[in-house]
């Protein structure tokens, strides 16, 4: 089911029996708990009618055992297993499918991993109530997720700034939220989010940073690339090399994509490599300065560098010396 569909069901009052969220992403499982936790229980009744428990400290004969006793002095009682994952018999629920309490709400938060799909619980879910599968925001959309969380919020957020906060946070939902939570505290509400306010707020350089040194290599900007190493250098801290080749190795390899794409229009490479046009035209216009020989000799050293980086044959260079190293090599 979707995710903003669930979410207004929710608020609307419209519960089902069963809720079983489960999958890679949290983010979303944390939202849809923390919705029906705030909108199936009155707020006066959570101390007889809101049980929370952690899949670790309950096994599931005594869940479903909880799942089944009836609401003290209320209309609704609500059961949440946290971490579900913990829960080591959790498919053993299966019987309790037929057997749920209409006036009861259960509630499986199933983190990190998706639940067997194979197993009849996981089958027979459906049936009985919601079966969501959170799953994580694919890198090429982070950007677009970032613009529609921030509108639904009150605000605006310009192409570079989100781009800079995928980039620098990197799908991680939480992450993202709790930093664009922290700019609404000093932000006015239809404030169009810049890159400005990202550096002065949460931290990130608006010039110094992972996505401009990509930039720099993409268009063979040698000046801007070492002046960006150098900041690395001196601020080591959050610029380790290791997140930098990732991002250097995904450029070269859409470059390489683009070269032998059968149409090389924004379109048809947003449409193959799962990007936005936008970013499908600028690496379109890019590709030229890195012909396929010169790519796939670049990946060779990228993958060189992360294996010294890991230690591998380097004992003592410093990641800021390795990646000046790194960049002299694949810009010339």
């Amino acid at each position: 089911m979707d995710y903003k569909a669930l979410l207004k069901d929710i608020k609307n009052g419209d519960f089902k029996p069963l809720y079983v969220l489960h999958g890679e992403e949290p983010y979303f499982i944390d939202v849809l708990s923390d919705a029906l936790i705030e909108h199936a229980v009155d707020e006066s009744e959570k101390d007889f009618n809101l049980a929370i428990y952690y899949g670790r400290d309950i096994d599931a004969l005594t869940l479903m055992s909880e799942a089944r006793s009836f609401p003290f002095m209320g209309t609704r009682k609500v059961v949440v297993v946290r971490e579900a994952q913990d829960l080591k018999d959790i498919y053993e629920l299966e019987k309790l499918l037929p057997n749920l309490v209409e006036s009861n709400i259960l509630v499986i938060c199933h983190k990190y991993k998706a639940l067997d799909g194979k197993r009849k619980f996981t089958k027979e879910l459906v049936k009985y109530g919601v079966n969501f599968k959170s799953e994580k925001v694919k890198e090429y959309n982070l950007t677009e997720w970032i613009s529609t969380y921030v509108r639904t919020e009150g605000y605006e957020v310009t192409s570079k700034a989100a781009a800079l906060l995928g980039e620098f946070l990197g799908n991680d939902l939480s992450r993202i939220v709790n930093e664009l939570d922290k700019l609404a505290i000093v932000l006015e509400k239809g404030t169009k989010i810049s890159d400005v306010h990202i550096e002065e707020n949460i931290g990130i350089s608006k010039d110094y940073n992972v996505f401009e040194l990509v930039n720099a290599i993409a268009i063979r900007d040698t000046l801007k690339a070492f002046q960006i190493a150098d900041y690395f250098e001196k601020n080591p801290k959050d610029h380790s090399i290791i997140v930098v080749i990732p991002s250097v190795f995904k450029l070269f390899t859409n470059m390489m994509r683009v070269h032998f794409a059968p149409t090389k229009t924004p379109e048809a490479i947003a449409s193959s490599v799962g990007l936005h046009p936008f970013v499908a035209k600028e690496l379109i216009r890019n590709s030229p300065n890195y012909p396929p020989k010169i790519l796939a000799r670049n990946v060779e050293i990228l993958h060189n560098y992360d294996l010294k980086a890991k230690g591998v044959g380097n004992s003592s260079t410093s990641d800021g010396q390795l990646l000046k190293e790194m960049l002299v090599q694949i810009l010339n």
